[in-house]
């Protein structure tokens, strides 16, 4: 969730046509916490990306940017919480 932006009320969502989208607890970071979310989109969906400008960007976006770049579709997104360091490998 963004900084300082309040939770948006969950009656007030639309469905958004072609995607599905479930949530679980997958005990990530922790206990007792929806940390997990699949988007399902339908063959016919059309999806749109952004990705960080950083000169540094995480192995799963540069997959992502590879897969796009390929033109593989996109059927399935996850976001998980709690693990957004991306520089802890090797110096």
């Amino acid at each position: 969730m963004p900084v300082l932006l309040e939770r948006p009320d969950p009656a007030l969502l639309l469905p958004v046509a072609g995607v599905r989208i479930g949530v679980a607890e997958a005990g990530i970071r922790k206990a007792g916490r929806k940390d997990l979310t699949v988007f399902l989109i339908d063959e016919a969906a059309s999806v749109g990306a952004v990705f960080t400008r950083n000169r540094y960007a995480a192995a799963p976006v540069q997959v992502c940017r590879d897969h796009l770049a390929a033109g593989q579709g996109v059927r399935a997104m996850v976001v998980n919480t709690g693990n957004a360091n991306a520089g802890t490998g090797e110096a």
